[in-house]
């Protein structure tokens, strides 16, 4: 579903003069690029059934296809948007869009479920390049008092991308291109990603960027050997039981993750800035949001994976009967831009509550009825679902920076950008381990049980509300 883009670079004032027609055709090209992370991020819910029938791989190719793009994506995110600082954001829009391209290509030809996989971890390593650009190069190219303009079209357009990117995934799959099957999802971003470059080469002014910039990469490879580690363990115990391998696996990642707090706090630029971890309110949305976020990632993919498992629907039937929690994720993030001033904390609530009772009434559904289920009895609570999500989509992390100082908010705001991406992949793993585990009684025990875990997190997250925030910053959202 949505990403977040890293937004640590604002508007600057000595933007250069360009016409007005360039400065729309730039904001094209920083779109582009952004659908095309969605698009990638998303497409293998729809997917995962088909690829694995082609590819084998079974429960465990599943788990890292939802993951594998965000864990990359996560991990370097900060990173990206340093090194774009440091040597230029147009070079570094550049490779990562040829890379992010490339690595399409490998998926749509790759002939192991192990080189899918690899190239699903290059495709985000390349992500992590080229959104983290976007902001900055429309910052250095549109005026102040016009940047509003360009910045009001992300959420719309994201949404629809949100909802046209599985829907055409579900298509292509169903056509069948050459006898291609899956395949074309991936390669179709040859003709997307190519033209966004050509464009790009083109459009994009040159910056030098700021050699002195100081980058944490062992930090970054800490936190990506903590994320494979424990993924890693949890997927392949899921697989093929708690052997003592998976058990390493995830004590190596523990590891991992205790020398990378202790690199927090002594490097002279760490991922995460030592300050922010004090600051009550951000630390309590940072865990609302991995929380969350991770709930309701897994979430989407268990859904889908029911209604092919579980319903017998096409990827093109998955895709269309999902269109409704989506439509809810895209009016509520709209609705709620406009509302955030005003109630701050209160909606985050009412987003959460709102998530927790479509997931109830799906519950519900599931439980009576199992894989008798209706495709129309799933609307209305996917569309409730998707109205929660929408709604804390669209603010959690707004209340969250709202008592940061202003000098904190551009790493705030990419950290928790990162941190988005992480719980997506923790979410596809650790909701579809309870997905398969439970599948042995059938595909709608299954559902029931993973929704009700769902559940259960959803109500843990409430009160952790009580501790953000009461207010969005005053400045605007990021």
């Amino acid at each position: 579903m949505p990403t977040t883009s890293d937004t640590t670079q604002k508007p600057t004032s000595g933007a250069p003069h360009l016409a007005a027609g360039r400065r729309w055709a730039i904001l094209a090209v920083v779109l582009a690029a952004d659908i095309l992370d969605l698009v990638d991020a998303t497409i293998t819910n729809i997917a995962a059934p088909a690829i694995t029938e082609d590819l084998g791989g079974g429960s465990a190719l599943i788990q890292w296809l939802g993951a594998s793009y965000a864990l990359a994506l996560g991990v370097l995110l900060v990173v990206g948007g340093r090194l774009g600082d440091k040597y230029g954001r147009r070079r570094l829009f550049l490779t990562g869009l040829t890379g992010l391209t490339l690595a399409s290509l490998a998926c749509g030809l790759a002939p192991t479920p192990g080189t899918l996989v690899a190239a699903r971890l290059v495709q985000g390593a390349f992500g992590a390049l080229v959104i983290p650009q976007g902001f900055g190069i429309l910052g250095a190219t549109w005026p102040r008092e016009q940047i509003g303009k360009a910045y009001s079209l992300f959420g719309p357009v994201m949404g629809l991308s949100a909802v046209g990117g599985p829907v055409l995934a579900g298509f292509l799959i169903d056509a069948d291109l050459g006898g291609l099957g899956w395949r074309p999802m991936f390669l179709i971003n040859l003709v997307l990603g190519g033209a966004a470059l050509l464009a790009a080469v083109r459009l994009l002014p040159k910056d030098s960027g700021t050699p002195a910039t100081s980058i944490d990469g062992l930090g970054s490879a800490l936190l990506g050997a903590t994320m494979l580690g424990l993924l890693a363990g949890l997927i392949e115990g899921s697989a093929n039981g708690w052997t003592p391998t998976p058990v390493l696996l995830i004590a190596a990642g523990l590891g991992a993750f205790t020398l990378f707090c202790r690199r927090q706090t002594t490097a002279q630029n760490p991922l995460i800035q030592p300050s922010l971890l004090r600051n009550r309110g951000f630390t309590s949305g940072l865990v609302l949001g991995i929380v969350f976020f991770a709930a309701v990632s897994g979430l989407l993919y268990v859904i889908s994976l029911f209604l092919q498992q579980g319903l017998g629907r096409s990827p093109s039937e998955a895709a269309l009967g999902l269109v409704p929690l989506s439509a809810g994720i895209v009016i509520a993030s709209i609705a709620c831009y406009g509302l955030i001033g005003r109630f701050g904390r209160t909606l985050v609530l009412a987003g959460l509550l709102t998530t927790l009772t479509g997931t109830g009434w799906l519950v519900a559904r599931t439980a009576a009825t199992g894989t008798d289920t209706g495709t129309w009895a799933l609307v209305p609570p996917l569309l409730v679902i998707g109205i929660g999500m929408g709604t804390c989509f669209g603010t959690v992390y707004d209340v969250t920076i709202g008592d940061i100082a202003q000098e904190e908010t551009g790493s705030a705001s990419g950290s928790l950008s990162a941190v988005q991406q992480l719980a997506n992949a923790i979410g596809a793993a650790t909701v579809t381990t309870v997905y398969f585990r439970t599948a042995h009684d059938g595909q709608g025990h299954a559902m029931t049980v993973s929704l009700a875990a769902v559940a259960g997190v959803l109500v843990l997250c409430c009160p952790l509300v009580r501790l953000l925030p009461r207010k969005a910053p005053e400045t605007g959202h990021h």
